[in-house]
């Protein structure tokens, strides 16, 4: 952790040389964090997050520990190291333009307050169960508890870590998402630390983005969109078939569509479905895209102005 930039997360597995990478397309973003006295700005900008107002995260930690005042700053960008590879983020952040999900630090604050009210009775309980306990049931008893207190501080700090990451904004949460893609895109048929696929997830994230620009691409309900996650070289595929309730759009992308296209706000530019981005360097992208279900892609130039009042981290796209 440095005072300046704090790393998004490790560079991708398989990623091309020279290839950008996958935030190429998007501009910095800022958000306004009460820290100490007063508000400080936090920054990401290229795939780092920056804390303009602090020099020396690591001496404020160091010195927190010891005692001292934590700085909210530091302990936020501390959070969002914590979770940049964390699939839970998948389902919690937006999933589209109005799919905003709003937390304000005072939100933040209540649960915390919450959080340290709460507990410290299941101590007295056991107590008081056992008048004239053996050893070996107090032994038992107290690990249950230790093991019961572990689970919900970690259930606790974990809800408190998921309010503060969404109080930074729709901004930083869609960046997120897209550290999140980045650190498991390469490696979607590997189980996770406890064995289990991460395809399910990775599949879910997409559906249900993809099915929400399609609602706008092509006029079509969500429901009626199929979503698979496509293997191998090229793009993928789009088709549409049939009618009425039977009418189905089916589509197939790579898992890396969600952080080089959707998270840079490309989904859907110029009324077109961006299914790839060939060369991107903000505020300009050149870009493989689909006027129609079924046709061959096209590549297009875009260009990126500032998105409307009220959404400055939000890019809007023009051919």
């Amino acid at each position: 952790m440095t005072g300046s930039g704090l790393p998004g997360g490790p560079a991708p597995r398989g990623q091309k040389a020279g290839r950008e990478p996958w935030y190429a397309p998007l501009p910095p973003c800022e958000a306004t964090v009460p820290c100490g006295q007063g508000r400080h700005v936090i920054r990401w900008e290229a795939g780092e997050l920056r804390l303009p107002s602090h020099s020396d995260p690591e001496a404020e930690l160091v010195l927190a520990a010891l005692g001292g005042e934590k700085a909210r700053c530091v302990e936020v960008a501390r959070i969002w190291q914590r979770h940049l590879a964390d699939l839970t983020v998948l389902g919690i952040g937006p999933r589209g333009g109005a799919d905003e999900v709003a937390v304000s630090w005072d939100d933040v604050d209540a649960a915390a307050q919450a959080t340290q009210g709460g507990g410290g009775g299941s101590r007295v309980a056991v107590a008081r169960r056992l008048a004239s306990p053996p050893a070996a049931a107090m032994a038992r008893a107290a690990i249950r508890h230790r093991q019961y207190q572990q689970e919900a501080d970690e259930a606790s700090q974990r809800r408190l870590d998921m309010l503060s990451l969404l109080a930074l904004g729709t901004g930083f949460q869609v960046r997120l998402i897209g550290h999140v893609i980045a650190a498991h895109a390469d490696r979607a048929d590997e189980p996770d630390e406890y064995g289990h696929s991460i395809r399910p997830a990775l599949k879910a994230a997409l559906a249900g983005r993809v099915a929400l620009v399609a609602e706008r691409w092509v006029g079509i309900d969500p429901d009626q969109v199929e979503v698979a996650l496509h293997r191998g070289d090229g793009w993928g595929s789009v088709e549409l078939a049939g009618r009425g309730e039977q009418r189905r759009l089916r589509v197939s992308l790579p898992v890396w569509w969600l952080a080089r296209v959707w998270a840079c706000g490309l989904a859907l530019t110029g009324r077109h479905l961006v299914v790839a981005v060939e060369r991107a360097a903000w505020p300009d992208a050149q870009l493989l895209a689909l006027r129609v279900p079924r046709a061959e892609p096209v590549s297009l130039s875009a260009h990126a102005s500032d998105g409307p009042p009220g959404t400055p981290d939000a890019p809007h796209w023009e051919i």
